[in-house]
C-alpha cells in the first residue's frame, strides 16, 4: 500500500455509495470520479471468505450448467469434461490472481490499471471492448432468468402465459414481460452498488451449493443410482465412433472453457480493491473458483444421467428439468435459478462494463450511470437470439481478450515490477501518458495479439471462407496464443518506443 499513498491529502472521500476512497493532490479533474480514486484502507472489508462467496455467486449459473453438455455432446465422457473443466479454470486463475494482486496492492479498478500499459486515453478502447463483452453475457444471463420466471408463472397459469412470437423480437409477449421483469430486478442493485452486491453474493452462496447438492439428491434417489450416462465411454475410445479424436476436441475446448472466465481475469481488480490482504485475495479466489466449477460441472452431468432413467432423455436444460419435475420443486428449482443468475450477472457482467463506460467520460457518468448503460445495451442486443451461438462466441472473444490479459501481465510484473506511481495514472502529463495520452506500445501489442487469430476469427463468423490449417490451428488456442504474442510484442514495443 505504501506506494498509493504517495500524492495522498490523508483525506477520505466517499462515493455515490458512500465507500470511502483516498483523495490523491495534483491529479487531472477530468480524468476520475470517486469510485476510480484508490480504495481507502477503511473500506477494504473483503477477507477471504467474501471473495470465495462472490466466486460461487457467479459460478453457479445455468450456463455453467450447460457448459459440461456442450463437451459430451462433442463426445468426452463425464469424466473428461469435469477435468477439462477444471483444467481450464485452474489455468486461468493464474492471471486471475495475478492481475488481482494491483487490485489489492493500489486499491484501483480495472480501466484505471489499463493506464499503464495503454495510456490514460488509450485505455478507454480495452475498457470498454471488456464492457461490451459484459453486455453481451449481461442480455444473456438476463433471458436465462427471465425464462425461468416465464416457465414457474407459465406452469401456475396452466399455459396461459404461451402465445405466438411478436414480429421482430422473434418471442412471445409473455416471455418478453418476464424477461423485462427480470431485467428490471437488476437495476434496484445497480441502485445500490458494489457492497449490495457483496451482501446477495455472501447469503446467497450457501443456499446456491445446498440446492446443488439437494438436486444431486434428489436425483440420486429417484433414479436408484445415476443412471448409464456415467457409465458410458468415451466417443474417442478403441472402437468408438470418434476414435483417436480426442486432442482435436480437447483444444478448442479448454481455451472455449478458458474463455469463459477470461473476462473476468481481466477486470477482477474491481473486486479484489476490497480485499483486506493479498492472502485474502489468492485464497478466495483459489478457493472459490476451479473447485465449485468442477463440482457444478459433476452435478450437472450426473443429474442428467439420472434423467434418462427418470424422465427416459437426457434433460440438460435445468429450467426444462424444473418443469418436468412438476408440484412445489418447480418454484423451489426455479427459484433458486433466478437467484443464481442474478447473483453472476450483477458481479460478472454489471461491475466491469460500469466501470469501462464510467471511464470514457469519469466526470459524466459514475459507476451508477455506467450500470445503467451497461443494462440497456444488454436490452438490445436480443439476447435470446445470442445465446444460440455461446461456444463460438467464447473463443471468438477469447482472441480479444487474451492479449489484454498479456499486455497488463507483461507491464505489471515484467516492466514495472509490481510498482505504480497511483497519482500519474490520473495525470495527462504523467509517466503513464506516452504520446498524448496515447500509450502506442500497447495499443500496436493488442493489434499484434490479435492478428494472428483474425484469420480463424473471420472464417469462424462466417466473414470469409475457410482459414488454411495453420490459421485454423492458432485460432484454436486463441486466448493462449493472443495473450503471449501480445506480452512479448509489448515488451520489444516499450524498449523501442519508450526509450
Amino acid at each position: 500500500m505504501s506506494d498509493s499513498s504517495l500524492g495522498s491529502t490523508g483525506n477520505v472521500v466517499p462515493d455515490e455509495f458512500g465507500i470511502i476512497h483516498q483523495e490523491l493532490v495534483g491529479i487531472d479533474g477530468d480524468l476520475y470520479n470517486e469510485d476510480q480514486l484508490p480504495t481507502a484502507p477503511i473500506a477494504r472489508t473483503w477477507n477471504w471468505v467474501s471473495i470465495s462467496a462472490l466466486w460461487v455467486g457467479m459460478v453457479v449459473c445455468i450456463p455453467t450448467y450447460l457448459l459440461a453438455s456442450y463437451l459430451i455432446g462433442a463426445g468426452m465422457s463425464w469424466d473428461q469434461a469435469v477435468m477439462t473443466i477444471l483444467l481450464a479454470n485452474a489455468i486461468v486463475l493464474i492471471p486471475m490472481v495475478l492481475i488481482g494482486h494491483a487490485g489489492t496492492k493500489y486499491g484501483i479498478p480495472f480501466p484505471v490499471l489499463l493506464r499503464s500499459s495503454f495510456g490514460p486515453a488509450g485505455a478507454k478502447f480495452p475498457a470498454v471492448a471488456r464492457g461490451i463483452v459484459a453486455c453481451g453475457w449481461f442480455g444473456i444471463q438476463t433471458w436465462v432468468g427471465g425464462s425461468a420466471i416465464y416457465v414457474i408463472l407459465n406452469t401456475l397459469m396452466s399455459g396461459a402465459l404461451a402465445g405466438d412470437p411478436l414480429p421482430i423480437l422473434g418471442i412471445n409477449a409473455g416471455q418478453f414481460a418476464c424477461f423485462m421483469a427480470f431485467w428490471a430486478l437488476h437495476l434496484y442493485f445497480i441502485k445500490n452498488g458494489t457492497e449490495s452486491i457483496r451482501w446477495l453474493e455472501t447469503y446467497a452462496a450457501p443456499f446456491l451449493l445446498a440446492m446443488g447438492l439437494a438436486l444431486l439428491a434428489w436425483a440420486y434417489v429417484n433414479a436408484g443410482g445415476f443412471g448409464a450416462m456415467l457409465s458410458t465411454p468415451s466417443q474417442f475410445a478403441e472402437g468408438q465412433p470418434k476414435e483417436g479424436q480426442f486432442w482435436s476436441v480437447f483444444w478448442p475446448s479448454l481455451t472455449g472453457m478458458v474463455g469463459f472466465w477470461a473476462t473476468l481475469a481481466l477486470n477482477i481488480p474491481d473486486f479484489t480493491r476490497y480485499a483486506k490482504s493479498q492472502k485474502d485475495q489468492f485464497m478466495g479466489q483459489a478457493v472459490g473458483l476451479p473447485i465449485p466449477m468442477a463440482l457444478f460441472a459433476f452435478i450437472a452431468s450426473a443429474v442428467t444421467s439420472a434423467t434418462v432413467v427418470i424422465f427416459g432423455e437426457p434433460i440438460w436444460d435445468p429450467i426444462v428439468l424444473a418443469e418436468k419435475m412438476g408440484g412445489m420443486s418447480i418454484i423451489i428449482a426455479l427459484f433458486a435459478l433466478i437467484v443464481a443468475t442474478l447473483t453472476t450477472n450483477l458481479a460478472a457482467n454489471v461491475v466491469a462494463p460500469a466501470h469501462g463506460f464510467s471511464n470514457l467520460a469519469p466526470k459524466s457518468i459514475n459507476l451508477r450511470t455506467g450500470g445503467y448503460i451497461t443494462a440497456a445495451i444488454g436490452l438490445v442486443m436480443f439476447p435470446w437470439i445470442l445465446v444460440n451461438h455461446i461456444i463460438g462466441w467464447l473463443i471468438a472473444y477469447s482472441a480479444l481478450l487474451g492479449p489484454i490479459a498479456g499486455i497488463m501481465l507483461a507491464d505489471y510484473y515484467l516492466l514495472r515490477k509490481t510498482k505504480l506511481n497511483v497519482e500519474d495514472l490520473f495525470k495527462h502529463n504523467g509517466i503513464y501518458s506516452g504520446s498524448n495520452g496515447w500509450n502506442w506500445a500497447g495499443v500496436l501489442a493488442l493489434i499484434i495479439g490479435i492478428l494472428p487469430n483474425l484469420p480463424g476469427f473471420l472464417a469462424g463468423v462466417g466473414l470469409s471462407g475457410p482459414a488454411s490449417p495453420l490459421f485454423a490451428t492458432i485460432y484454436t488456442y486463441a486466448w493462449f496464443v493472443g495473450l503471449f504474442v501480445a506480452g512479448i510484442a509489448y515488451l520489444v514495443l516499450s524498449k523501442i518506443l519508450n526509450k
